[in-house]
């Protein structure tokens, strides 16, 4: 299954003040609570803050890719 997760990131403009960018995931997992630990590992390293905002499964079936 898939999951879409909105991460809220605090990130310091070209000004100096700080503003918040939500940004979106899809992630491929079994359960929102994979969801998001999938999301925690992969901002683990991240410097500015951020937090899980949302996560709900998607109607997305399946990513094709015939890239080879």
């Amino acid at each position: 299954m898939f999951y879409e997760v909105q991460v809220e990131v605090l990130t310091e403009s070209d000004t100096g003040r700080l503003k918040k960018i939500k940004e979106y995931y899809l992630v491929k997992a079994v359960s929102v609570t994979d969801a998001e630990a999938k999301m925690y590992k992969e901002f683990e390293n991240e410097q500015n803050d951020w937090d899980v905002k949302m996560v709900k499964e998607s109607k997305i079936l399946r990513v094709v890719d015939n890239e080879q």
